[in-house]
């Protein structure tokens, strides 16, 4: 496993974000025409650069629409063929219920956030997902997919939702924590890399190295 790669990254802007709307698997409208630019603008960054050195990667995408645009439009750069993408439901963002595809405003109307504070077991519409079952679908995928290609490069076009539930597992955060704290917000077409290495200081352990977290550099010209 040491020496293992993973690049998420979140789709570029996306219909649900420009109209307002909750893009579940039925309110997905796939990307924006700005999205398609920023997605754009990294697959020509990774295609004139060394940033990926190696065996071509394996690619992964969630199976919502503006996962998949994204997905193919990066695979050019990564020498991989699009009927090579693997779909898989487990990366996708936070599966909503009864709300999906819904305006954002309806939507907090009719599914407003309790007063009694932060739930992870809340299930905000009926047939949501809530908070603690989207983070063991997350982890579960990610070791999956870890277990499956060790060693490798793998490159997984999902969503924020996914990122922030990455970030906490493998920094051991605690979501439940009360009080003030920082908040993840990663960018679209952002990238964020973990890698499997030995621990500098101490090369007998072997652990997960946060690279890098919302590399967005290359959409300094789009604003």
């Amino acid at each position: 496993m040491e020496g293992t790669r993973v690049l998420l990254v979140r789709h570029g802007e996306s219909r649900a974000q420009e109209l307002g709307i909750v893009g579940g698997h039925k309110g997905c409208q796939g990307l924006s025409a700005r999205g398609r630019r920023q997605v754009e603008a990294l697959r020509d960054r990774w295609a004139a650069s060394d940033e990926l050195d190696g065996a071509p990667p394996v690619l992964y995408t969630s199976i919502m629409p503006r996962a998949i645009e994204t997905a193919t439009i990066l695979a050019p750069a990564l020498g991989v063929a699009v009927p090579s993408i693997v779909q898989d439901c487990d990366l996708c963002e936070h599966h909503p219920g009864e709300g999906d595809g819904l305006g954002r405003d309806e939507f907090d109307e009719r599914y407003p956030v309790p007063d009694t504070g932060w739930d992870p077991h809340l299930r905000r519409d009926p047939g949501g997902e809530t908070w603690h079952e989207m983070a063991e679908r997350v982890a579960g995928v990610f070791d999956r997919l870890v277990a499956a290609h060790r060693g490798g490069t793998i490159v997984v076009a999902c969503h924020g939702g996914v990122i922030v539930q990455l970030m906490i597992k493998l920094l051991g955060l605690d979501p439940g924590r009360t009080g003030e704290r920082a908040w993840l917000d990663c960018s679209n077409a952002s990238v964020t890399e973990f890698r499997r290495v030995s621990k500098r200081y101490a090369p007998e352990v072997v652990g997960w190295e946060l690279v890098r977290y919302n590399d967005h550099a290359h959409l300094a010209h789009i604003g």
